[in-house]
């Protein structure tokens, strides 16, 4: 890639401006590929980075940056959010789900989607720490229902502390539907929130399969605190239009994608 004739005496502010506009066309940038294009020293372009991130404007990761998910907000906005597209994810996570399996169920909107396409009768234990996907599933003929209790937090919607975390930390699930804020390939698996990244670590680390969705908005973007390497999913749901290379790069890592059906958003 060419940065053009000027780019050896670029500004600091030009240079993070073209920084930036890369970033946001490929969703990724590297700091030795950065260097080279602007023929300029890694230190140089590091800093950049750090400026850069400190201003709210990327995430740091190693060896370059990712752009910033959006904000987490609280979950009686998020529901309302991406309706269709939501419902598309969840009704292929739903159908991941084998008779005779024991599910968790992570918080998040896309999961309430799936707890909300489950048939009947798959004969299922589901366990679940989102007081929305229980009442979802309270009463649902063929699933055997376990709600981890605690102080439930608006963010997230989902009960934690510390007897939540000691609930979860005895379950051994066959599959995890993990809620997702932002995946990248090489980045992982991250969230917004310390306590939700702290039971989304330790439901990884006990369950059989660990499987997401995301949407769009998601892939390929960062968030403050790592939940899990990407390897550590088998398998991922994605819009019918996501976007092919970090797909990739995913399959790269052995993971099975799934993309779901084209929506028209409501």
């Amino acid at each position: 890639m060419n940065a053009g004739p000027d780019a050896a005496g670029a500004l600091p502010q030009e240079r993070q401006r073209a920084i930036l506009e890369r970033l946001n066309r490929d969703g990724r940038v590297f700091a030795a590929n950065l260097a080279q294009e602007f023929q300029t020293s890694e230190d140089t372009i590091r800093r950049d980075l750090r400026e850069l991130a400190t201003a709210g404007l990327c995430q740091r990761v190693y060896g370059g940056a990712l752009p910033i998910s959006p904000v987490s907000i609280p979950i009686t906005v998020r529901r309302s959010e991406f309706g269709a597209r939501k419902r598309a994810l969840g009704a292929v996570l739903a159908s991941l789900i084998r008779p005779g399996q024991f599910v968790f169920l992570d918080a998040g909107t896309t999961n309430l989607a799936a707890a909300q396409a489950l048939p009947e009768g798959l004969g299922i234990t589901v366990a679940t720490h989102d007081p929305a996907i229980a009442a979802c599933l309270v009463g649902r003929g063929g699933v055997e229902l376990i709600l981890l209790g605690g102080k439930v937090d608006p963010l997230s919607g989902a009960a934690s502390g510390a007897n939540a975390l000691r609930t979860a930390m005895e379950m051994r699930p066959d599959l995890l539907l993990l809620g997702t804020c932002a995946l990248d390939p090489a980045y992982g698996v991250a969230v917004f929130g310390y306590d939700d990244a702290e039971m989304k670590r330790l439901l990884v680390r006990g369950a059989g399969s660990v499987v997401t969705a995301v949407i769009n908005d998601k892939l390929g973007t960062g968030a403050p605190h790592l939940v899990a390497p990407a390897d550590a999913l088998s398998d991922i749901v994605v819009e019918a239009d996501a976007a092919e290379a970090p797909l990739e790069a995913l399959r790269a890592l052995g993971m099975r994608v799934h993309r779901a059906a084209a929506t028209q958003e409501d």
